[in-house]
C-alpha cells in the first residue's frame, strides 16, 4: 500500500533525491519550512518504509568497472529448492547490481557490473557451476544513455 505523502513530503524526497547530505536548514529551506517539522517527516518517512536507507552513489568506471551486461536468463527448473539455490548465488555476487523475476520469454533479467569481458566470463562460469541455466544471453551496454535512482514523485 503506498504511503500516503502532501506537497511537502514530496519536497523533501526530491531534496533528499537530489542529494541527501544536504543538512536539515538547507533542505527546510528550499522546500519553505523549518527544521523541526522537516525532521520529523522524514523521521515519518523512515518509518513507514518510504525512505529505505541512504547511501553514496559511486561512478563504476573511475573505480575500474567499464563493463556493464545485461544477462537474459530461461531455466527449465521452476522447483522451489533450485529457485532458492539460485536466488541466493545471485544475491552472493556483488556483480549483480540487479536482478529482475520476468513475465514472458525470459524468466529473469540481470544487471551486471564488471571490469571487462573476461570479468564477465568469470562470473558467468562461477554462477553456471552454481546452479543449472536453461539458456543466458549477455548483452554488452555500449553506452549507458540514462542511469538514476531518482524516483518520480
Amino acid at each position: 500500500m503506498a504511503a500516503q505523502l502532501d506537497d511537502l513530503d514530496r519536497k523533501i524526497l526530491s531534496e533528499l533525491q537530489t542529494d541527501a547530505e544536504q543538512s536539515l536548514d538547507e533542505i527546510a529551506r528550499k522546500v519553505g519550512s523549518s527544521k523541526t517539522p522537516v525532521w520529523n517527516r522524514i523521521r515519518r518517512m523512515k518509518e513507514q518504509g518510504v525512505i529505505t536507507r541512504q547511501t553514496a552513489i559511486l561512478d563504476p568506471e573511475a573505480l575500474g568497472l567499464e563493463a556493464c551486461f545485461f544477462v537474459l536468463i530461461r531455466t527449465s527448473e521452476h522447483e522451489a529448492e533450485w529457485q532458492r539455490k539460485f536466488l541466493n548465488a545471485l544475491r552472493s555476487r556483488p556483480e549483480v547490481l540487479e536482478a529482475h523475476r520476468l513475465a514472458g520469454d525470459i524468466d529473469y533479467i540481470l544487471k551486471v557490473r564488471v571490469k571487462n569481458a573476461r570479468a564477465y566470463d568469470t562470473f558467468y562460469q562461477a554462477l553456471i557451476s552454481e546452479v543449472r541455466i536453461y539458456n543466458v544471453t549477455a548483452l554488452l551496454s555500449m553506452e549507458e544513455i540514462k542511469s538514476t535512482t531518482v524516483l518520480p514523485l
